[in-house]
């Protein structure tokens, strides 16, 4: 008669206990963590000295190339494209730049900010973050966008204004005329007078919704807000309001040229190291107000050394020669 095997006993077995058998593997796994991508908006400023503009560049530092790759470096669950509310050009700065992207890692909306601050360069900087809709778009749900242009009207140099302003020495600027000619914009209508070439709009339609201009001692500052605003639009403007305030052009030939669509009349462009995107506006503004509204710190001056104003010599002060 064969013998039968018998197999030793577990040691619970031995003490009158249940045996312990292995925990199948699926239980083993820790709990599934929710990647589903949420929407995260971000407010961020940016000295443009430091990029080509917003808009990835193949060999050239973009803002947008900068802040995607501290995104991927904190999230790396997805491919990062960062969207903005408005591109600005190379050299051209912002106080209040609104982008969004989508994200599917675990940081809570409310520490993106920090946490990008201390990968991103000095700079660029994330002033707030905030979670919105899926469906919200910081460029497609924007009411308006606001640029400044200051431009420093004195004859003596000053090395911590050069970088946020353009120097115009040569003549005092008529900052009433400047005011007075540029208020005509407001309005819908077609300015591809101020529109560069390289556009990919279908139509140069805008509506500019407001405008000033103020004199603040040697500061003289220009802020435009409209719905969009075209390629190149806000310095094509500025270089023809300075040839206004300079004497160079009368307001009548300033508004021929817009009206009547002159774009080959309209050379001179303001340099963009003056110019700034001070706000974006939203029915519902995500951000907490002094995040976004008025960003960029104004100097207080006097006049200091002003040049001398000009004389017009007539009511329409025809180009001078070579101007405008």
């Amino acid at each position: 008669m064969k013998a039968l095997a018998v197999s030793q006993p577990l040691a619970s077995q031995d003490l009158g206990e249940a045996p312990v058998l292995p925990v199948p593997w699926p239980l083993l796994k820790p709990p599934a963590t929710d990647l589903s991508p949420r929407r995260i908006a971000l407010c961020i400023q940016y000295d443009g000295a430091a990029f080509h503009g917003w808009q990835r560049q193949s060999n050239q530092a973009s803002v947008q190339e900068t802040l995607e790759a501290a995104i991927a470096a904190l999230d790396p669950h997805r491919p990062v494209q960062a969207v903005a509310a408005g591109r600005t050009d190379t050299g051209v700065h912002a106080a209040g730049q609104i982008v969004h992207f989508d994200s599917a890692g675990p940081i809570p909306a409310h520490r993106w900010a920090r946490a990008l601050n201390g990968r991103l360069p000095a700079s660029v900087r994330v002033r707030a973050a905030r979670e919105v809709a899926p469906a919200w778009h910081a460029c497609f749900c924007a009411t308006y966008r606001r640029y400044r242009y200051t431009i420093y009207n004195a004859r003596t140099p000053n090395l911590f204004l050069a970088p946020w302003s353009w120097h115009r020495y040569q003549m005092l600027l008529a900052d009433g005329l400047m005011a007075e000619v540029l208020q005509e914009l407001v309005g819908e209508h077609d300015f591809s007078a101020f529109q560069r070439a390289g556009s990919r709009r279908a139509h140069a339609r805008t509506t500019i919704q407001a405008v000033e201009v103020r004199r603040e001692g040697d500061l003289v500052v220009t802020e435009l807000q409209a719905s969009g605003f075209l390629y190149g639009m806000v310095r094509l403007v500025m270089g023809q309001l300075v040839a206004v305030g300079e004497g160079r052009l009368s307001p009548g030939a300033f508004r021929e040229r817009w009206r009547r669509r002159e774009r080959h009349a309209v050379k001179e462009a303001a340099p963009p190291h003056g110019l700034c995107l001070l706000r974006v506006g939203y029915a519902e503004n995500p951000f907490p107000h002094p995040a976004w509204y008025d960003g960029q710190p104004q100097f207080r001056m006097g006049f200091s050394d002003p040049p001398a104003p000009w004389i017009p010599h007539s009511a329409e002060l025809g180009p001078a020669p070579g101007g405008g």
